[in-house]
């Protein structure tokens, strides 16, 4: 990989930083909530144990970014790059989940542009799993352009299987 995928990317609101070991509490206390966990694969993740496991795929992934409010400096949920693929010369970003107070004013389309501004640089091809209970995240998808290509079984970091939808933007598709 002759790039990174834990550069610090911003814009004028919103910081992704690469996730440390010391974020987890900070972290924690935006994930503990149930409602975030509620379309998600895994609905168990507000428990601090169960999140921990999911705090330890993130490290291990060493892609993942904490997503900060510039003007508050505070941590909004995570998301991250993961499994990039030279041969197809594709990546995925997943992994994404917000605090309810932060769901509706528009912040996962300016965070998702962000990365696939700075990725696109980098892959032709770029993937995201999505659960198949998550409407929310399928309709925020589409409206960035992804096209659902595939539904497989995904085991997830020390979780059972899922089954997840497949979307695919192609770079020269994105605007």
């Amino acid at each position: 990989m002759n790039f990174s995928v834990q550069s610090i990317l911003e814009n004028k609101e919103y910081q992704l930083i690469p996730l440390q070991q010391g974020d987890f509490e900070s972290l924690y206390e935006v994930a503990s909530d149930p409602k975030v966990w509620e379309q998600h694969p895994n609905k168990d993740r507000y428990k601090r144990e169960v999140f921990k496991n999911f705090f330890e795929g993130a490290m291990e992934s060493k892609g993942a970014f904490k997503i900060v409010d510039k003007a508050t400096e505070e941590v909004l949920g995570s998301t991250r790059f993961y499994d990039y693929n030279e041969i197809k010369n594709s990546i995925f970003i997943g992994y994404t989940f917000y605090g309810v107070k932060s769901w509706g004013k528009s912040i996962n389309p300016q965070i998702k542009k962000l990365m696939l501004d700075y990725i696109f640089q980098f892959v032709e091809t770029i993937y995201f799993h999505i659960g198949k209970e998550n409407m929310r995240s399928q309709i925020a998808m589409e409206r960035l352009g992804g096209r659902k290509i595939a539904e497989e079984e995904i085991a997830y970091f020390g979780e059972p299987t899922r089954t997840n939808y497949v979307y695919k933007i192609q770079k020269e598709n994105w605007i």
